[in-house]
């Protein structure tokens, strides 16, 4: 039975790489394990117990109200514009030092994407910006978009991916943590993770003197790129979309400026997105419009994300019911090093892969990282080793949509780009998972 529920696991991760529907494969992939489970094996774990896993996600009230928050704040960010004039405000000063134009797009791409934590929106409202403005200063097209391309990992230490506010509710229910607050896994993977940028901006950079693809390399008249030239930045509106990240962080318990009771992540964004609609308002936007957009956003969130969610549950359900989940773990009971490369490995290979690790890393979350302490390691620890790894390996992914979004702007091949980011990537993944490993001990 252990050897079918592997074979069913590579069938369903072959599935989400050939590009099926995630969630449909996961929820039908956790069924098939759970009716062997009850039916050939006797597990406790039934088909009731599994699908009771999948439907108790739709009212996590530590997960629902924060993804459906966050996802609906950026998609007003983005009608309002507020996100543009944060974007020129950070980019405008790389065309004035030509060596830090490279590291430096990288790193305000990763801050960025804690802002605005969709890859694709991300590389998106920055590449329209930055890759003109690179182009523009001579670097070679492939390079400007690569070095966008490798800081679309910042969401990682965003409150509103959907990971962190999983890790932590699993490592509450473990009694590790005193709150299910997702600020707490943020502060503790939050250096490792700002670490692990530095190099991937660094060793790109490197690449970039390497490959001889900097400022200046291709032939050109040097000028200033036109959309960065003209428009002019709202300093009120471009601080709009990380008024919520400060409020977060003043209400963190390292911080504790703030009550972390009353501002909440749903609180925050709410406060967020009801300045941003003030500030609409005063610059003639329509309240209405704003109002829409926020509940779109909040209704993408909770079908992209929390149902992705509910199937990642389901389909561990099924791997425990069919004995595979229990094997895993005596498996790498015995090596702690053995876990933390699982947890990296794993999920950065599939992202690579695929485009996208959110399913192996959930699923992983959901089976392998609540027996963290069986290996000598905390959950925040083993989680947040496996997202971030995900979100790592998609920054070296032709086919992840942030590199297909890149390449159209920059009209330079997915693949090319990849050959660029594929060396900080694998730095970066390195130093965060020994970094988080080091600092939990």
């Amino acid at each position: 039975m252990i050897w079918i529920g592997l074979a069913i696991v590579l069938v369903t991760f072959w599935l989400i790489y050939k590009n099926y529907e995630a969630r449909l494969v996961l929820t039908l992939s956790g069924i098939v394990m759970a009716l062997i489970g009850e039916f050939v094996v006797h597990s406790s774990t039934t088909v009731e117990v599994a699908v009771d896993a999948f439907i108790k996600q739709f009212v996590n009230g530590g997960l629902v109200p924060t993804i459906t928050t966050v996802i609906g704040f950026g998609y007003v960010m983005t009608y309002t514009k507020c996100s543009d004039h944060l974007v020129n405000a950070l980019v405008r000063p790389l065309t004035k030092v030509p060596l830090i134009v490279v590291p430096g797009t990288v790193i305000i791409t990763w801050f960025l994407n804690i802002v605005l934590p969709s890859a694709a929106g991300v590389a998106a409202a920055v590449g329209v910006l930055l890759i003109p403005a690179l182009i523009a200063l001579r670097v070679n097209p492939t390079m400007a978009a690569a070095a966008v391309f490798a800081g679309t990992w910042g969401s990682v230490v965003s409150p509103g991916l959907m990971f962190n506010p999983q890790i932590a509710t699993i490592a509450y229910n473990a009694k590790e943590i005193s709150s299910p607050d997702a600020m707490i896994v943020i502060m503790q993977e939050a250096f490792p993770s700002f670490v692990g940028a530095i190099c991937a901006a660094l060793v790109l950079g490197l690449v970039c003197l390497y490959t001889k693809e900097g400022v200046g390399s291709v032939k050109g008249e040097m000028q200033d790129a036109e959309a960065m030239k003209d428009f002019k930045i709202n300093w009120v509106m471009a601080c709009v979309p990380v008024l919520p990240i400060f409020l977060l962080v003043l209400a963190s318990e390292q911080v504790g400026l703030l009550s972390n009771k009353a501002f909440s992540v749903p609180v925050c964004m709410l406060i967020g997105t009801a300045v941003g609609m003030i500030v609409g308002i005063f610059h003639k936007q329509n309240l209405g419009e704003m109002s829409k957009k926020f509940c779109r956003g909040a209704g993408d969130g909770f079908s992209d994300v929390v149902i992705l969610i509910a199937a990642a549950a389901l389909f561990a359900s099924g791997m425990t019911s069919i004995g595979l989940t229990g094997a895993l773990v005596e498996a790498m009971k015995g090596s702690q090093s053995v876990a933390v490369f699982s947890a990296a490995a794993g999920p950065f290979l599939m992202a690579a892969i695929s485009g996208s690790g959110n399913a192996a890393a959930l699923a992983f979350n959901e089976a392998i990282t609540p027996h963290a302490a069986d290996f000598g390691l905390t959950i925040v620890q083993l989680g947040a080793v496996a997202q971030i790894a995900a979100g790592i390996g998609r920054s070296m992914s032709p086919v992840a949509g942030a590199a297909i979004i890149l390449a159209g702007i920059a009209n330079a091949n997915p693949v090319e780009m990849v050959k660029r980011t594929a060396i900080p990537c694998v730095v970066a993944v390195t130093v965060v998972t020994l970094l988080m490993y080091m600092i939990g001990n």
